[in-house]
């Protein structure tokens, strides 16, 4: 069976972050004649989780470059394997902008990074599962018991494998969690080193579709909903508004063009990989893109998601999530985009 490049198939969808302003290049705060804010000298880092994909046709395009460079910012980007390293580097100041999972942004929260979440882009419904090998006679979330499970700490799939075991009435002890990056465990599941994988898309299609692998649980069945969020570094958001509100006038940008142009996403994206189209249809049907406010639901999910991994020391202090959240920026965008 042909293998495909993982490391270049990290969330199709929108997984893109915005950086910061690094020491040597922050910006001369004045006024221009009009009374706009000059950002001559501010240089901002766009980071994102893996190439292609929604983000790679903006990155493609220079949506984001002509987008800023209007107001005299320059972009840089910036690749990571997955949340928990975007959020540290956020903690020190090197990236401002991250689109990530749940799990990351409560850690960060807890771990009193400042950050404002500004937007939903994953649904969250079907966007993380537990896959197991093809041939596996594992039927069932309580068959773990025991067995080796391949998980990134930390991570949105780390949420729903920990509240998954919680819920089915076994203990973290009975079951050997193996904490892998999406780039080392999936050789690790392709050998059978492991029994099982909990995991996000592009690597759930990828396993199911090629016949590898086949879903065990996922998080719409264990009612563990993972919705993806932007954040946006606290400094940021009260310094710089218009860029923050740009960010996402481009995201949205994006996003309408992949709405608008299904076909042509898809072939772009199955030439950019090398992947058949059949995997990448299956990836953004499995994983829906949005851009959207964050609603009370989402905000009550995601506090329900603290809650736990605080109970069971994920997370070293209880947090309230609202406290983070703030829809201005995205209502903003919206309707500056639908104005247009």
């Amino acid at each position: 069976m042909k293998k495909w490049t993982i490391t270049l198939l990290l969330l199709m969808v929108a997984i893109t972050a915005v950086g910061c302003a690094s020491k040597d290049t922050v910006a001369t705060e004045t006024k221009t004649a009009d009374g706009k804010t000059n950002y001559q000298g501010l240089t901002l880092k766009l980071g994102v989780q893996g190439k292609g994909g929604l983000y790679g046709k903006a990155r493609e395009e220079k949506w984001y470059e002509q987008a800023f460079e209007k107001l005299g910012v320059k972009v840089e980007w910036a690749e990571f394997q997955s949340g928990p390293p975007m959020t540290e580097a956020m903690a020190s100041d090197k990236l401002d902008f991250a689109s990530l999972g749940n799990m990351p942004v409560i850690a960060a929260q807890a771990a009193g990074i400042k950050f404002e979440i500004i937007s939903q882009i994953l649904d969250g419904k079907q966007n993380t599962a537990i896959i197991v090998p093809a041939n596996s006679t594992l039927k069932d979330i309580k068959d773990l018991k025991g067995k080796k499970v391949a998980v990134t700490k930390g991570s949105n799939a780390y949420n729903l494998l920990t509240r998954g075991l919680h819920d089915a009435g076994i203990e973290l002890s009975e079951v050997q969690i193996i904490q892998l990056q999406p780039n080392e465990a999936q050789p690790a599941f392709d050998s059978g080193k492991v029994d099982a994988w909990a995991t996000w898309d592009p690597y759930i299609t990828i396993n199911t579709l090629t016949g590898k692998g086949k879903v065990l649980a996922e998080g719409e069945s264990l009612g563990v909903l993972a919705p993806s969020f932007v954040i946006v570094r606290k400094e940021i958001a009260d310094k710089y508004p218009e860029l923050v509100t740009t960010y996402l006038s481009v995201l949205e940008k994006s996003q309408l063009w992949e709405e608008q142009n299904s076909a042509e996403a898809t072939k772009k994206y199955a030439v950019d990989y090398k992947i058949p189209e059949a995997i990448v249809g299956g990836m953004l049907k499995r994983s829906k893109s949005v851009n959207i406010p964050v609603s009370q639901d989402i905000i009550t999910e995601l506090q329900k998601t603290a809650d736990f991994q605080e109970s069971i020391g994920t997370i070293r202090k209880k947090i309230d999530v609202s406290e983070v959240v703030n829809n201005k920026f995205i209502e903003e965008a919206l309707k500056s985009t639908s104005s247009k």
